[in-house]
């Protein structure tokens, strides 16, 4: 299959960045093209725990950083998250059914070659430094990927 599906992740909520992972996923699966552009709360996915820096940044952005989610695990819920309860018995139920975790559904999307753009105008508006974020990003600019989506045959923002 020659067909392409761009992806613009825009939220930082675990149950979106399910969906949006989920749908690159399948969309390799069936042999096609992926690319995900991860812009603002969307960036907060690709957050490594681990590689957390500070120096370099702003006071506004150490506490920006220190106050958004550190990766995919701690993302919340866009509904029901109710202080994080929600999201305990979201996880709770996907165990159960045997639903891999969002950690496992990017581990897939990279293993399986899913493009992944980093928008470096909101990488620095909200203070991430690319060393933050998973090694496969490609930090770009909105129009470079507009080029891309432009060729896709399926665009869907998330």
């Amino acid at each position: 299959m020659d067909k392409k599906l761009s992806l613009i992740m825009f939220s930082g909520e675990y149950d979106k960045a399910l969906a949006g992972l989920i749908l690159a996923n399948s969309a390799k699966e069936l042999g096609m093209e992926v690319s995900m552009f991860f812009a603002f709360w969307g960036l907060l996915l690709l957050r490594d725990p681990d590689k957390i820096i500070n120096g370099g940044k702003s006071s506004l952005e150490k506490l920006m950083g220190a106050m958004t989610p550190k990766g995919p695990e701690e993302l919340p819920l866009s509904n029901m998250n109710f202080s994080g309860f929600g999201k305990k018995m979201l996880e709770v139920m996907m165990k159960e059914d045997g639903t891999p975790t969002l950690s496992k559904f990017l581990e897939g999307a990279v293993k399986k070659g899913v493009k992944f753009y980093g928008c470096k105008l909101s990488m620095e508006v909200m203070g991430l430094k690319k060393e933050e974020l998973i090694p496969e990003l490609e930090v770009i600019e909105a129009k470079d990927y507009l080029k891309d989506a432009i060729e896709s045959d399926i665009q869907l923002f998330i």
